[in-house]
């Protein structure tokens, strides 16, 4: 005779099967985009990315399309398909000041999020911290900086200066080599980004084929426009809390068609080092009034002259 599926009240339960609770700690495996997008938060990470950095479309498009694949290869391996973990190492090109760290910053958490490193750290760093000056001392300096840098993302700007064929006793070759061995053994654990110069950089890989051949994507970081400069000058304006009075924003926008015709422009670099030269000149002004008690206002205002006195206009520093 079967058990009754049911209990009198107030005797003793019969030994029926019962299924186990699921645990609400465990994520169900994802079957959709959306499921993936929601678990992983992925998409907030890129629309920080969106209001962090102005302009650079075709390298926010390009960030999105290397998710797209990250996103459907945990799909693949979900439904039990072949899902080989993609090589995601990275050529991040340009000048400076176009926002090529903050974009690694945050590849290294969309990375992170979605299960491809397993810490989502960036390690930044230069042909100093992995090259030595004499015999023996390159390998322990760049193993450590690869220690380190496991789990994330190994960030290594103007990488091009690893490579110094001119000098024969150069230990540069000895790094890139370590480098090489880690970035296919270990790809599961750690990726890196190359960064610098375009034309460098095509030089370096053309160099090293063994490097050129392990960089899955390359992203060219453009120089920004007028208006995109005059767009960063407002936002880090605020950040600072302060704002340009009646006229200095036109004023800041002569100076920028001035500063771009001169050598040495770093596009954002360039913005925020102009901004603070502005911010002492309008504290020099403000300093040789001092028996005037000063407002928020003339605290936090950027005015026409703290922008004209600058050596731009023939002016000054």
């Amino acid at each position: 005779m079967s058990q009754p599926m049911y209990a009198i009240p107030g005797s003793v339960a019969a030994n029926v099967p019962v299924e186990p609770a699921a645990d609400p700690t465990v994520a169900p495996v994802a079957r959709t985009v959306a499921d993936v997008l929601a678990q992983s938060q992925v998409e907030a990470v890129m629309d920080e990315l969106d209001q962090d950095l102005v302009g650079l479309a075709p390298v926010k498009q390009r960030i999105r399309d290397i998710a797209a694949l990250l996103v459907i290869d945990k799909l693949r391996l979900n439904q039990g398909l072949a899902a080989q973990t993609p090589s995601l190492h990275m050529s991040f090109t340009g000048n400076p000041g176009t926002g090529k760290t903050t974009v690694a910053l945050r590849m290294a958490e969309i990375l992170h999020r979605l299960g491809y490193v397993r810490k989502g750290h960036l390690v930044a760093v230069t042909r100093d911290d992995l090259v030595g000056q004499y015999i023996g001392h390159t390998a322990p300096k760049t193993k450590e900086v690869l220690k380190k840098a496991m789990g994330g993302v190994l960030f290594i700007d103007e990488a091009y200066y690893l490579y110094r064929p001119e000098n024969e006793r150069d230990y540069g070759q000895e790094a890139i080599e370590i480098l090489l061995q880690v970035m296919e053994n270990q790809r599961d654990d750690l990726v890196v980004i190359l960064a610098g110069y375009k034309d460098r950089m095509d030089t370096f890989f053309k160099s090293n084929p063994g490097m050129s051949s392990r960089i899955a994507h390359h992203l060219d970081f453009p120089d920004y426009s007028h208006d995109e400069l005059l767009h960063i000058g407002d936002r880090m304006l605020e950040t600072m809390s302060y704002r340009f009075g009646v006229g200095a924003r036109e004023a800041f926008g002569e100076y920028l068609v001035h500063r771009l015709q001169q050598p040495h422009f770093a596009n954002a670099r360039s913005v925020r080092n102009a901004l603070d030269r502005m911010r002492l000149r309008q504290a020099s002004r403000l300093f040789t009034e001092r028996d005037r008690e000063l407002t928020r206002a003339d605290l936090t205002t950027i005015e026409p002259p703290d922008i004209r006195a600058s050596r731009v206009f023939g002016a000054g520093p």
